[in-house]
């Protein structure tokens, strides 16, 4: 499992016009799930991107969770994540999960965030989605278990 974490002021996403998920400020998560990923991959994702210190406290330094500054997330299903474009031009798609697999662990994911307090709003799998997000800092984190 592996998802880019950026630190927004506001992000949404649009299917075939129509807003399908909003936040004001938090965090954008954009997902991975990989093949062999589980339960456990999603509980360590949510429980990581949760208590993630990455907002500043009084000082300026990184000291602050989503949870401590009251913020959202917009998770954001993305199996380009795994895509491998070491050889030739066409990133391979192999290591991603299928959808049947990936979908229920996003979701499993977001369920998780909501247990920990943290509000959340969602893209919406298998479409063609326009993301717009106001990247504050900006702050881009890596994660991958």
């Amino acid at each position: 499992m592996k998802a880019v974490v950026q630190r927004v002021r506001q992000a949404k996403v649009s299917v075939e016009g129509k807003v399908v998920g909003q936040i004001p400020s938090g965090l954008v998560v954009l997902l991975g799930i990989a093949q062999g990923d589980s339960e456990q991959e999603a509980q360590w994702m949510a429980n990581k991107i949760a208590n993630l210190r990455i907002f500043a406290d009084q000082d300026g330094k990184f000291n602050r969770s989503i949870l401590d500054v009251g913020g959202q997330a917009l998770v954001v299903a993305q199996f380009t994540l795994y895509g491998d474009a070491r050889k030739g031009r066409r990133p391979s798609f192999t290591r991603a999960a299928p959808p049947e697999v990936a979908e229920p662990l996003v979701e499993l994911v977001a369920q998780l965030l909501v247990d920990c307090g943290v509000p959340v709003a969602c893209g919406q799998f298998r479409a063609h989605m326009l993301v717009e997000i106001h990247n504050d800092g900006p702050v881009t984190i890596i994660l991958e278990q």
